[in-house]
């Protein structure tokens, strides 16, 4: 898929989100399982730590991912598979180009990225800059069936 394709599909995806879908803000707290359909999570980055907390969502859901970066330095929040974590492992990739589940979010900047949660398991999110997972940036989404 082109640039300007993806480009597309993320703008159409926040479209539909502002349209049909509902938002959350990220958090520790236990909850429900998100979704199913199209849902907004508010992931905050402070002092290098994700506050995305216990996420859950059902089998079949497609999350944006709108990502607030308030510390001084470069973050990404890269969510995908076992193999996506090996490719970014390094951490040399600085940015990101608009990919699903991949975004990075300059120092006081906000960034998008979305990803369909399409199998019932765990799913990886990262930030893969160098240190930061040692760090603790770093954590799971638990993909539940769809109700």
């Amino acid at each position: 898929m082109n640039r300007l394709a993806r480009l597309g599909l993320a703008v159409g995806t926040g479209a539909l989100v502002a349209t049909t879908g509902y938002a959350v803000s990220a958090s520790g707290s236990e909850r429900e399982a998100l979704g199913p359909g199209v849902v907004r999570v508010e992931v905050g980055i402070d002092r290098s730590r994700f506050d995305i907390g216990s996420l859950r969502v059902q089998e079949g859901t497609l999350v944006e991912f709108v990502v607030q970066n308030d510390d001084p330095i470069d973050h990404e929040l890269v969510v995908g598979d076992a193999g996506v974590h090996a490719r970014h492992a390094d951490g040399s990739e600085r940015r990101h180009p608009p990919v699903p589940g991949e975004v990075s979010v300059a120092p006081g900047d906000r960034g998008m990225t979305f990803y369909e949660f399409t199998e019932v398991g765990s799913i990886v999110y990262a930030c893969h800059l160098p240190g930061h997972v040692a760090y603790g940036m770093q954590g799971t989404i638990e993909v539940v069936p769809a109700t």
